[in-house]
């Protein structure tokens, strides 16, 4: 079985029918290329690995819907159906998205959004008008004995090792479509505004690639993202049930004497062993509410890694305050929670505390279909400015694959950036199935600059007013 593998080959050399790429194949040989190659395709001189001989007949194993979380085909057809008509209104004939592992694994929402794989390994993916998908991923010696991507999805059938740029760039020319507009889809955020993409790929796509046309295509798949479809929502309530109850974790874990560090990691490992995805999103902070007013402690908002957690040891009359998301088949559940340890929670911390729930209370109220986000904003942050506290964050961030989503307000008017400060999309108006995560970081500059207390749930647009995903309990936690 040396040598290249070209279209008239028989036999699926992956172990797959070659005609349809799912049944059992007389040849039991494994050599990582697949057996749809085209001419140039099947011209690039690196192959993954030797070939090995498989037991006549094997299959992968398939894990159980109730082991890994799936979408349904019909969730498929719907994202698929969507994502061709942009493409033929934009004058794209085929998509490349290109993932990365940037930003907690969001570079991967737009591919895993129409692919359903969020494979770490430089996962790429060609999408076409009129022909499945080809997903590009892993290295050869995650590979062996096949891919495991096999076993926890049903949406892609053609999954390749990933041989470099000139690969993909030969499976265009050998569908014609190295002379055409190529739709390029990479990540960007309401943080992250430009389309980030790896510009060492991009240069080698260019030069395999001299007469295509590379475009920009990536807002197509923002806006496709923005409502959630009720599959979507069930993965989300799933989280957030998780996230509900990583918050009894945090509670229980506040004493004196554990370690931030062990803190942190409990609050993980609840997500995890019930059955969240690894991810460590989780922005930590604590420390002393009563301190030497020349002291300043990291208390209005949680802090990002490596700056937590630390080996300090939690101690009573401290506060801890983090933003954490729970990520369950992909998406992400937004909550922010305090915990102060102690007895009784200080009057000072506890009046921010009671503001802070009046601006959750309208939040879920006010999220409604045909709510501006002007109106929004105006009513949430309204119980705040009467009390005379300021903030840190107050708004909301769309949730999903990624975080923060499309359309995203936590600043003020002129500070931030323009993409998280509500510039030009005051009359953009709320849909059902829109999802969102609070962002209430309220302090009294009058008591302490530096301290101060996180809340959130995160809430979908329903008529009636939001539907809550979390659960935030309503009093702060009181650990110890």
């Amino acid at each position: 079985m040396a040598g290249t593998i070209t279209p008239t080959d028989s036999a699926d050399v992956d172990g797959h029918d070659a005609q349809d790429g799912q049944g059992p194949s007389d040849v039991q040989m494994r050599t990582g290329l697949s057996p749809k190659l085209g001419p140039s395709a099947g011209q690039v001189p690196m192959r993954p690995y030797p070939e090995h001989a498989l037991p006549p007949g094997a299959r992968p194993n398939i894990v159980a819907v109730d082991h890994f979380p799936r979408l349904s085909l019909a969730e498929r057809g719907r994202r698929w159906d969507g994502l061709r008509k942009r493409m033929i209104f934009g004058g794209v004939d085929c998509l490349l998205l290109l993932g990365t592992d940037m930003y907690w694994d969001m570079g991967l929402a737009n591919l895993r959004y129409v692919t359903g794989l969020g494979a770490k390994m430089g996962t790429k993916c060609l999408f076409f008008l009129d022909e499945d998908p080809i997903v590009y991923n892993a290295v050869p010696h995650m590979s062996r004995p096949f891919h495991v991507q096999e076993s926890v999805q049903d949406w892609i059938s053609d999954i390749r090792i990933f041989r470099g740029p000139m690969e993909i760039a030969a499976e265009l020319r050998d569908r014609g479509l190295d002379r055409s507009r190529i739709g390029i889809v990479g990540f960007s955020s309401a943080i992250l505004s430009t389309s980030v993409f790896v510009e060492a790929e991009l240069q080698a796509l260019r030069a395999a690639l001299p007469a295509a046309r590379l475009v920009d295509f990536g807002y197509a798949l923002e806006e496709m993202r923005m409502v959630k479809s009720e599959e979507e929502l069930d993965f989300m309530r799933r989280g957030g049930k998780i996230a509900r109850k990583v918050i009894d974790t945090m509670v229980q874990g506040a004493r004196p004497g554990v370690l931030e560090a062990e803190l942190y990691a409990d609050m993980v490992g609840t997500q995890i062993a019930n059955g969240a995805e690894p991810n460590i999103f989780n922005l930590l902070s604590s420390g002393p509410v009563e301190h030497p007013p020349t002291e300043l402690w990291h208390l209005l908002h949680g802090s990002d890694q490596p700056a937590t957690p630390t080996m300090r040891p939690l101690a009573a009359g401290d506060n801890v305050i983090s933003e954490f998301h729970t990520k369950y088949g992909g998406y992400l559940v937004h909550t922010e929670y305090t915990v102060h340890i102690g007895s009784r929670v200080p009057a000072q911390l506890q009046r921010i505390w009671d503001v802070s729930l009046e601006c959750l209370d309208i939040s879920q109220d006010m999220m409604r279909p045909g709510v501006t986000i002007r109106e929004l904003l105006d009513a949430l942050r309204r119980p705040a400015a009467k009390a005379g506290l300021d903030w840190v964050e107050l708004g909301f961030h769309a949730m999903g694959l990624a975080s923060p989503e499309f359309p995203t307000v936590v600043y003020k008017p002129g500070f931030g950036m323009n993409t998280a400060n509500g510039h030009g999309i005051g009359d953009l108006v709320l849909q059902e199935g829109m999802t969102f995560g609070n962002n209430i970081d309220l302090f009294d500059p009058a008591w302490k600059p530096d301290v101060g207390c996180m809340l959130s749930d995160c809430m979908v647009v329903r008529e009636g007013g939001a539907e809550l995903l979390v659960g935030t309990p309503r009093t702060i936690g009181l650990g110890g």
